[in-house]
Protein backbone atom coordinates (compact mmCIF):
# COMPACT_ATOMS: atom_id res chain seq x y z
CA UNK A 1 0.00 0.00 0.00
CA UNK A 2 0.68 3.75 0.04
CA UNK A 3 0.81 3.75 3.44
CA UNK A 4 4.13 2.37 3.84
CA UNK A 5 3.66 -1.33 4.77
CA UNK A 6 3.41 -4.72 3.03
CA UNK A 7 0.23 -7.11 4.65
CA UNK A 8 0.09 -10.68 4.10
CA UNK A 9 -3.28 -12.09 4.75
CA UNK A 10 -4.79 -15.70 5.44
CA UNK A 11 -7.42 -16.07 3.13
CA UNK A 12 -9.30 -18.58 4.72
CA UNK A 13 -10.25 -16.58 7.75
CA UNK A 14 -9.24 -13.22 6.32
CA UNK A 15 -7.17 -12.17 9.49
CA UNK A 16 -3.85 -10.30 8.33
CA UNK A 17 -0.73 -12.40 9.64
CA UNK A 18 2.07 -10.40 8.91
CA UNK A 19 2.62 -6.17 8.86
CA UNK A 20 5.89 -5.80 7.01
CA UNK A 21 7.08 -1.61 7.76
CA UNK A 22 8.65 -0.82 4.26
CA UNK A 23 8.47 3.49 5.41
CA UNK A 24 7.57 4.43 1.76
CA UNK A 25 4.83 3.77 -0.78
CA UNK A 26 4.84 0.27 -1.99
CA UNK A 27 4.20 0.33 -5.95
CA UNK A 28 4.19 -3.45 -6.70
CA UNK A 29 4.26 -7.08 -4.61
CA UNK A 30 5.31 -10.50 -6.10
CA UNK A 31 5.12 -13.69 -4.36
CA UNK A 32 7.70 -16.21 -5.82
CA UNK A 33 5.54 -18.61 -7.47
CA UNK A 34 7.68 -21.61 -5.44
CA UNK A 35 5.53 -22.68 -2.50
CA UNK A 36 8.62 -23.94 -0.58
CA UNK A 37 9.92 -20.13 -1.24
CA UNK A 38 7.64 -17.83 0.96
CA UNK A 39 9.50 -14.86 -0.17
CA UNK A 40 8.14 -11.68 -1.63
CA UNK A 41 9.36 -8.99 -4.35
CA UNK A 42 8.22 -5.72 -3.54
CA UNK A 43 8.93 -2.42 -5.46
CA UNK A 44 9.95 0.65 -3.32
CA UNK A 45 10.77 3.93 -4.84
CA UNK A 46 14.27 2.79 -6.95
CA UNK A 47 14.47 -0.37 -4.86
CA UNK A 48 13.36 -3.97 -5.10
CA UNK A 49 13.29 -5.86 -1.80
CA UNK A 50 13.00 -9.56 -1.72
CA UNK A 51 12.23 -10.22 1.69
CA UNK A 52 11.56 -13.38 3.64
CA UNK A 53 8.13 -13.41 5.19
CA UNK A 54 8.79 -16.01 8.22
CA UNK A 55 5.69 -18.10 6.76
CA UNK A 56 6.70 -21.99 6.26
CA UNK A 57 8.36 -24.65 8.31
CA UNK A 58 12.00 -24.41 9.82
CA UNK A 59 13.43 -26.35 6.87
CA UNK A 60 12.08 -23.78 4.37
CA UNK A 61 12.88 -20.82 6.81
CA UNK A 62 16.61 -22.00 6.95
CA UNK A 63 16.89 -22.37 3.10
CA UNK A 64 14.75 -19.19 3.12
CA UNK A 65 17.47 -17.55 5.39
CA UNK A 66 20.83 -18.78 3.09
CA UNK A 67 19.08 -17.74 0.29
CA UNK A 68 18.75 -14.08 1.36
CA UNK A 69 22.07 -13.68 2.55
CA UNK A 70 24.47 -11.45 0.85
CA UNK A 71 27.91 -11.43 1.42
CA UNK A 72 29.44 -7.81 1.13
CA UNK A 73 30.43 -7.42 -2.20
CA UNK A 74 34.42 -6.99 -2.62
CA UNK A 75 35.41 -4.56 -5.73
CA UNK A 76 32.96 -4.35 -8.51
CA UNK A 77 34.04 -6.51 -11.43
CA UNK A 78 31.68 -4.03 -14.22
CA UNK A 79 30.28 -0.75 -14.24
CA UNK A 80 26.38 -3.02 -13.45
CA UNK A 81 27.18 -2.48 -9.45
CA UNK A 82 27.27 0.88 -10.49
CA UNK A 83 23.44 0.33 -12.02
CA UNK A 84 22.07 -2.40 -9.63
CA UNK A 85 23.85 -3.32 -5.82
CA UNK A 86 22.47 -6.35 -3.83
CA UNK A 87 22.80 -5.14 -0.18
CA UNK A 88 21.66 -6.81 2.51
CA UNK A 89 18.42 -4.63 4.26
CA UNK A 90 19.57 -3.38 7.69
CA UNK A 91 15.98 -3.35 9.22
CA UNK A 92 14.12 -5.99 7.51
CA UNK A 93 15.09 -10.01 6.96
CA UNK A 94 15.79 -10.01 3.26
CA UNK A 95 17.83 -8.39 0.61
CA UNK A 96 17.80 -4.65 -0.84
CA UNK A 97 18.13 -4.15 -4.75
CA UNK A 98 18.88 -0.98 -5.32
CA UNK A 99 18.37 0.36 -9.05
CA UNK A 100 19.56 4.01 -10.44
CA UNK A 101 16.36 4.43 -11.21
CA UNK A 102 12.60 4.34 -10.12
CA UNK A 103 11.07 0.42 -10.50
CA UNK A 104 7.73 0.56 -11.15
CA UNK A 105 6.65 -3.32 -11.81
CA UNK A 106 8.34 -7.00 -11.07
CA UNK A 107 8.00 -10.56 -12.60
CA UNK A 108 9.26 -13.69 -11.02
CA UNK A 109 10.36 -16.57 -13.58
CA UNK A 110 8.17 -19.53 -13.04
CA UNK A 111 11.45 -21.62 -11.47
CA UNK A 112 11.69 -18.91 -8.96
CA UNK A 113 15.28 -18.02 -9.20
CA UNK A 114 14.74 -15.39 -11.27
CA UNK A 115 13.01 -12.22 -11.56
CA UNK A 116 12.62 -9.03 -14.06
CA UNK A 117 12.28 -5.78 -12.82
CA UNK A 118 11.39 -2.47 -15.02
CA UNK A 119 12.94 1.03 -15.14
CA UNK A 120 10.16 3.25 -17.10
CA UNK A 121 12.76 6.02 -16.97
CA UNK A 122 16.32 3.96 -17.65
CA UNK A 123 15.90 4.40 -21.30
CA UNK A 124 18.33 1.93 -22.87
CA UNK A 125 18.95 0.04 -19.63
CA UNK A 126 15.39 -0.13 -18.50
CA UNK A 127 14.89 -3.58 -17.90
CA UNK A 128 16.59 -5.98 -16.03
CA UNK A 129 17.02 -9.56 -14.86
CA UNK A 130 18.45 -10.52 -11.84
CA UNK A 131 19.45 -13.93 -10.65
CA UNK A 132 18.60 -14.41 -6.87
CA UNK A 133 20.86 -17.60 -6.02
CA UNK A 134 23.75 -16.28 -7.53
CA UNK A 135 23.11 -12.80 -6.72
CA UNK A 136 23.95 -11.41 -10.54
CA UNK A 137 21.83 -8.77 -12.21
CA UNK A 138 22.00 -7.85 -16.05
CA UNK A 139 20.52 -5.78 -18.69
CA UNK A 140 18.27 -7.80 -21.20
CA UNK A 141 20.18 -7.98 -24.46
CA UNK A 142 17.51 -6.75 -26.83
CA UNK A 143 16.98 -2.71 -27.98
CA UNK A 144 13.66 -1.45 -26.49
CA UNK A 145 11.37 0.59 -28.63
CA UNK A 146 9.64 2.85 -26.85
CA UNK A 147 8.83 3.53 -22.85
CA UNK A 148 8.57 -0.05 -21.35
CA UNK A 149 5.49 -0.68 -19.42
CA UNK A 150 5.88 -3.97 -18.64
CA UNK A 151 7.73 -7.80 -18.91
CA UNK A 152 6.78 -11.25 -17.91
CA UNK A 153 8.18 -14.91 -18.89
CA UNK A 154 6.52 -17.28 -20.84
CA UNK A 155 4.80 -20.24 -18.83
CA UNK A 156 6.83 -22.68 -19.69
CA UNK A 157 9.68 -21.78 -22.46
CA UNK A 158 12.15 -19.41 -22.26
CA UNK A 159 10.47 -16.70 -23.93
CA UNK A 160 10.16 -12.99 -22.76
CA UNK A 161 7.72 -10.50 -23.30
CA UNK A 162 8.08 -6.80 -23.07
CA UNK A 163 5.31 -4.38 -23.78
CA UNK A 164 5.83 -0.74 -24.60
CA UNK A 165 2.99 1.88 -24.52
CA UNK A 166 2.39 1.11 -28.23
CA UNK A 167 3.56 -2.69 -28.74
CA UNK A 168 4.57 -6.03 -27.29
CA UNK A 169 8.14 -7.78 -28.51
CA UNK A 170 8.88 -11.45 -27.89
CA UNK A 171 11.99 -12.55 -27.20
CA UNK A 172 13.27 -15.59 -27.40
CA UNK A 173 16.00 -15.89 -24.33
CA UNK A 174 18.56 -18.86 -26.11
CA UNK A 175 18.73 -17.83 -29.56
CA UNK A 176 18.65 -13.67 -27.45
CA UNK A 177 16.82 -12.98 -30.96
CA UNK A 178 13.56 -10.98 -31.64
CA UNK A 179 10.64 -13.75 -32.53
CA UNK A 180 7.21 -11.44 -32.81
CA UNK A 181 6.31 -8.22 -32.63
CA UNK A 182 2.62 -7.55 -31.57
CA UNK A 183 0.66 -4.19 -32.94
CA UNK A 184 -1.56 -3.32 -30.79
CA UNK A 185 -3.41 0.02 -32.29
CA UNK A 186 -4.00 0.96 -28.90
CA UNK A 187 -2.94 4.44 -27.55
CA UNK A 188 -1.24 3.53 -24.70
CA UNK A 189 -0.62 -0.15 -23.12
CA UNK A 190 -1.72 -0.68 -19.35
CA UNK A 191 -0.83 -3.82 -18.56
CA UNK A 192 -0.61 -7.53 -20.28
CA UNK A 193 -1.33 -11.33 -19.11
CA UNK A 194 -0.25 -14.71 -20.68
CA UNK A 195 -2.45 -17.47 -21.18
CA UNK A 196 -0.88 -20.51 -18.96
CA UNK A 197 -0.89 -22.19 -21.96
CA UNK A 198 1.73 -19.62 -23.26
CA UNK A 199 -0.05 -18.67 -27.01
CA UNK A 200 -2.59 -16.45 -26.39
CA UNK A 201 -2.28 -13.18 -24.18
CA UNK A 202 -4.06 -10.12 -23.30
CA UNK A 203 -3.53 -6.37 -23.22
CA UNK A 204 -5.12 -4.08 -21.53
CA UNK A 205 -5.36 -0.35 -22.50
CA UNK A 206 -5.11 3.50 -20.73
CA UNK A 207 -8.51 4.39 -23.12
CA UNK A 208 -10.41 1.12 -21.58
CA UNK A 209 -9.85 -1.36 -24.30
CA UNK A 210 -8.98 -4.64 -23.90
CA UNK A 211 -7.40 -6.87 -27.15
CA UNK A 212 -6.61 -10.72 -27.11
CA UNK A 213 -4.25 -11.81 -28.95
CA UNK A 214 -3.61 -15.18 -30.47
CA UNK A 215 -0.34 -15.75 -31.54
CA UNK A 216 -0.51 -18.45 -34.12
CA UNK A 217 -3.11 -16.36 -35.60
CA UNK A 218 -1.91 -13.24 -36.10
CA UNK A 219 0.69 -9.99 -34.87
CA UNK A 220 -2.76 -7.98 -35.24
CA UNK A 221 -5.39 -8.51 -32.16
CA UNK A 222 -7.84 -11.46 -32.71
CA UNK A 223 -10.52 -9.36 -30.72
CA UNK A 224 -10.86 -5.89 -29.24
CA UNK A 225 -13.28 -5.36 -26.29
CA UNK A 226 -14.53 -2.25 -25.53
CA UNK A 227 -15.37 -2.82 -22.10
CA UNK A 228 -14.34 -0.11 -19.67
CA UNK A 229 -15.13 3.45 -19.88
CA UNK A 230 -11.89 4.64 -17.89
CA UNK A 231 -8.42 3.06 -17.66
CA UNK A 232 -7.61 -0.70 -17.20
CA UNK A 233 -5.24 -0.71 -14.90
CA UNK A 234 -4.81 -4.47 -14.72
CA UNK A 235 -5.62 -7.51 -16.67
CA UNK A 236 -5.18 -11.04 -15.42
CA UNK A 237 -5.92 -15.20 -16.63
CA UNK A 238 -6.34 -17.76 -14.60
CA UNK A 239 -3.81 -20.24 -13.80
CA UNK A 240 -6.36 -23.62 -14.30
CA UNK A 241 -10.07 -22.12 -15.15
CA UNK A 242 -10.72 -20.74 -19.01
CA UNK A 243 -11.21 -17.24 -17.28
CA UNK A 244 -9.74 -13.86 -17.15
CA UNK A 245 -10.30 -10.26 -15.74
CA UNK A 246 -9.90 -6.86 -15.89
CA UNK A 247 -10.14 -4.02 -13.98
CA UNK A 248 -10.61 0.18 -14.37
CA UNK A 249 -10.74 3.12 -12.76
CA UNK A 250 -13.94 2.82 -13.47
CA UNK A 251 -14.42 0.59 -10.16
CA UNK A 252 -14.99 -2.22 -11.44
CA UNK A 253 -13.78 -5.51 -12.78
CA UNK A 254 -15.13 -7.63 -15.47
CA UNK A 255 -14.67 -11.23 -15.49
CA UNK A 256 -14.34 -13.33 -19.10
CA UNK A 257 -14.99 -16.87 -20.03
CA UNK A 258 -11.87 -17.77 -22.08
CA UNK A 259 -11.74 -21.03 -23.66
CA UNK A 260 -8.33 -21.62 -25.95
CA UNK A 261 -8.18 -25.20 -27.71
CA UNK A 262 -5.66 -27.82 -28.15
CA UNK A 263 -7.73 -27.97 -31.71
CA UNK A 264 -5.42 -25.53 -33.89
CA UNK A 265 -8.19 -25.15 -36.27
CA UNK A 266 -10.61 -23.54 -33.48
CA UNK A 267 -10.40 -20.56 -32.35
CA UNK A 268 -10.32 -18.86 -28.65
CA UNK A 269 -14.32 -18.81 -27.36
CA UNK A 270 -14.55 -15.26 -25.31
CA UNK A 271 -17.80 -14.66 -23.77
CA UNK A 272 -18.09 -11.56 -20.94
CA UNK A 273 -19.61 -13.25 -18.25
CA UNK A 274 -19.79 -10.67 -14.98
CA UNK A 275 -19.19 -7.05 -13.72
CA UNK A 276 -18.04 -7.18 -10.11
CA UNK A 277 -19.23 -3.64 -8.01
CA UNK A 278 -18.31 -2.55 -5.06
CA UNK A 279 -15.52 -0.50 -4.94
CA UNK A 280 -15.85 3.16 -4.71
CA UNK A 281 -13.27 5.99 -6.32
CA UNK A 282 -10.76 7.98 -4.40
CA UNK A 283 -9.32 10.86 -6.20
CA UNK A 284 -10.41 9.16 -9.47
CA UNK A 285 -9.17 6.19 -9.03
CA UNK A 286 -10.77 3.23 -8.93
CA UNK A 287 -9.84 -0.77 -9.22
CA UNK A 288 -5.71 -0.67 -9.06
CA UNK A 289 -5.29 -4.24 -9.31
CA UNK A 290 -6.97 -7.84 -9.66
CA UNK A 291 -5.09 -11.56 -9.27
CA UNK A 292 -6.73 -14.64 -9.14
CA UNK A 293 -6.76 -17.30 -6.60
CA UNK A 294 -4.54 -20.33 -7.80
CA UNK A 295 -6.99 -22.69 -7.80
CA UNK A 296 -10.26 -21.44 -7.01
CA UNK A 297 -12.36 -19.26 -9.31
CA UNK A 298 -12.00 -16.23 -7.09
CA UNK A 299 -11.37 -13.13 -7.89
CA UNK A 300 -9.35 -10.74 -5.36
CA UNK A 301 -9.60 -6.76 -6.67
CA UNK A 302 -7.13 -4.23 -4.42
CA UNK A 303 -9.31 -0.60 -4.69
CA UNK A 304 -7.97 3.03 -4.53
CA UNK A 305 -10.52 3.18 -1.64
CA UNK A 306 -7.81 1.03 0.92
CA UNK A 307 -10.13 -1.99 0.23
CA UNK A 308 -9.21 -5.37 -1.27
CA UNK A 309 -11.98 -7.14 -2.31
CA UNK A 310 -12.46 -11.04 -2.69
CA UNK A 311 -15.28 -11.79 -5.27
CA UNK A 312 -16.39 -15.79 -5.36
CA UNK A 313 -18.64 -17.79 -7.87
Amino acid sequence: STDGTVRIWEVESGRCLRVLEIGEAIQYVAWNPLPELPVLAVSVGQDVLILNTGLGNEEEQRRVKDLLHVETPTAPDDNMASIVSWLQHDKLDGIRLRHFKMVSSVEWHRRGDYLSTVMPAGESRAIFMHQLSKKLSHRIPFKLHGLPVSSVFHPTRSIFFVSTKKNIRVYDLLKQRLIKKLETGLKEVSSIAIHPAGDNLIVGSREGKLCWFDMDLSSKPYRVLKCHPKDITNVAFHRSYPLFASCSDDCTAYVFHGMVYSDLNQNPLIVPLEILRGHTSSNGRGVMDCKFHPRQPWLFTAGADSVIRLYCH
